[in-house]
């Protein structure tokens, strides 16, 4: 992370220890009271405030450490033609960023996301009956963790039999997606082999698509181009590691968090539920609320490239910037009452898929499945209620559910 950010941990503790896991933003709006930029540990700072937090997703004297050198690579940890270990887009800065998620963008477009309607409509139909004809159950279990492995997985043109441990990939690699002081025991070796697994399984799938096309997303970014630009082998594999922990993950977490806190908010589902039009504007809104008010990515880092201030605060080139994103869309300054959860809301100020040039690829298809689970969960289980305590997962960065009970009336 930087220098001398272990001497953060006692600090950082108070926001992110297991005592907070279930509500960390009293913690959050605590710190954030006293500034909205706080120096936490020598070459560290942890940003809260919207405005500040904002300027650090957009601003060019903030990015990324430019990838390491180690010369040669293997087939776990690929290198570039400069010896530099091949990271995915979105932790890099331009002109390698521009390169690399133009290429990507090109395969996956709008109208891809698009062309996915009438799928993910059929898939959350099959999912959401399951659910309403059990009665009961786990919500995360039953509907929120398939239905997106389900989604990338067919979008990727993964067969049936082994989507089980794309799955099982996915978690253990966003398990490790926290920064160095919040990664437990084991958790770094776990993603690591699950990385070489899931490296592995799309080197052959991409082979098999270069010499026998398919209309699935693999054979579309191993062909894409731009001025006769194409993506190395090592490119592909890190761009498809990122679109399936963040394609799966943040958005099982948009589904888990967002009936959560509608059941939590019993007025607010009512109002989905008793929409007999079901009106896409109204579930459109309430998936904008959900990711403001309990964010699936909680946080985000940068380097400060040059030196600079904000929020008051001297940063020297080289500072980590621990960007609160959970923190920051609740900030008063941007909106009433930020701790109120309420789908009408306007604006709907968030950073939930970042900003600028690093603004989520996959955000288009998130909101799809979100709005689409809420309004046909709504349509058909309007009697749905918690049925017991949530159980939160361990990961802070990315911050969702391990169980959501739920039962039907």
């Amino acid at each position: 992370m930087g220098e001398g950010v272990g001497s953060a941990g006692p600090a950082l503790g108070e926001l992110f220890g297991a005592g907070r896991r279930a509500d960390p933003y009293g913690a959050y709006g605590e710190w954030r009271d006293r500034a909205p930029v706080v120096r936490v540990g020598e070459g560290l700072v942890a940003v809260l405030g919207f405005e500040e937090a904002e300027r650090v997703v957009t601003g060019a004297e903030y990015g990324h450490p430019e990838p390491e050198v180690i010369g040669a690579g293997d087939e776990d940890l690929p290198v570039d033609g400069r010896g530099r270990v091949v990271r995915a887009f979105a932790f890099l800065n331009p002109p390698d960023h521009t390169r690399l998620r133009g290429l990507a963008g090109k395969a996956f477009t709008a109208r891809t996301v698009e062309g996915l309607v009438p799928r993910v409509e059929e898939l959350v139909e099959e999912f959401v009956g399951r659910v309403v004809e059990a009665g009961e159950g786990d919500l995360m279990r039953e509907l929120a963790v398939p239905l997106p492995v389900t989604v990338i997985a067919e979008l990727l043109g993964v067969p049936v039999g082994d989507r089980e441990r794309f799955g099982a990939w996915s978690g253990a690699m966003a398990r490790a997606a926290e920064p160095g002081f919040l990664l437990g025991p084991g958790v770094a070796d776990a993603a690591a082999r699950a990385r070489r697994e899931f490296v592995a399984y799309f080197r052959e799938l991409a082979a098999e698509r270069r010499s026998a096309p398919g209309d699935d997303l693999v054979s579309a970014l191993v062909a894409v181009s731009d001025d006769g630009e194409r993506l190395s082998e090592g490119e592909l594999l890190v761009t498809l590691t990122l679109l399936l922990v963040a394609g799966h993950e943040t958005t099982t977490n948009l589904i888990g968090n967002g009936m959560l806190a509608l059941l939590r908010n019993p007025d607010q589902y009512a109002a989905l539920a008793q929409d007999q039009a079901l009106d896409a504007a109204l579930a459109e809104g309430a998936v904008e609320e959900i990711l403001r008010y309990d964010s699936p990515i909680q946080l985000t880092m940068r380097t400060v490239l040059t030196d600079t201030t904000l929020g008051g605060v001297e940063l020297a080139a080289g500072t980590t910037v621990l960007v609160l994103v959970g923190a920051a869309n609740r900030d008063p300054r941007v909106g009433e009452e930020p701790d109120r959860f309420d789908i009408t809301r306007v604006p709907r100020r968030h950073l939930a898929f970042g900003r600028g040039i690093h603004f989520c690829l996959g955000a288009p298809l998130a909101r799809l499945q979100g709005r689409t689970v809420l309004r046909e969960l709504a349509r058909r289980a309007p009697g749905l209620r918690l049925a017991g305590e949530p159980e939160w997962a361990e990961t802070v960065t990315l911050r969702g559910l391990r169980t959501l009970p739920i039962a039907i009336r």
